[in-house]
């Protein structure tokens, strides 16, 4: 197995916290890091005690779900709630920060914004990025490299073309089903 660089382990961690959110329109993980250290995470989400997105639908104000507190300002408020300084410090997000969490990353001292997924990219965030000096880098990542079932869903992909293969499937109507699995896990040989 190749070991992964620390930048994709802290967006892998963003990633994982993700699968915490509670948003039914996009799932969002944040990881503050300072000095290759995890120093706080969020996900979005409704505030403590409220109710989810998941359990009564979004509250939907001017297009926008007024019941979520964003990944990034969680992971900030995190920091606020126990006394970490977020100051200098780093953040993994797995979307671009919308404007306001673009406003409260600077205004918590935030030096670099590192994101896997452009998302409504706001030219204002980035003008603002650029005069705060923090330093944006988009980081593609697999999510594959967090999937724990990885070897099971190929195992089943293999058994499923197998099975439809000894029903009587052509090579020809094969053809399309293997070239997918071959794209979703990394070009193995069917």
């Amino acid at each position: 197995m190749e070991r992964i660089t620390w930048d994709q382990f802290f967006m892998a961690q963003s990633h994982l916290l993700a699968l915490r959110s509670t948003c039914t329109r996009l799932a969002v993980g944040a990881t503050i890091v300072r000095e290759k250290r995890i120093i706080a995470g969020g996900y979005n989400g409704s505030i403590s005690g409220d109710e989810h997105c998941t359990e009564k639908g979004c509250y939907v104000v001017d297009n926008h779900c007024v019941r979520t507190i964003h990944a990034e300002t969680n992971a900030l408020l995190q920091c606020a709630k126990y006394g970490t300084p977020a100051n200098g410090a780093d953040i993994y997000v797995t979307h671009f920060p919308c404007l306001p969490c673009t406003k409260t990353i600077i205004q918590a001292g935030i030096k670099n914004v590192y994101y896997a997924t452009d998302y409504k990219n706001n030219q204002y965030a980035l003008e603002l990025f650029e005069k705060a000096k923090v330093n944006v880098v988009h980081i593609p990542f697999d999510e594959a490299k967090i999937d724990f079932l990885k070897d099971e869903k190929l195992e089943l992909a293999f058994e499923m073309l197998s099975k439809l293969r000894n029903l009587g499937a052509t090579d020809a109507e094969l053809k399309p089903f293997e070239e997918k699995v071959n794209a979703l896990f990394d070009h193995v040989k069917i």
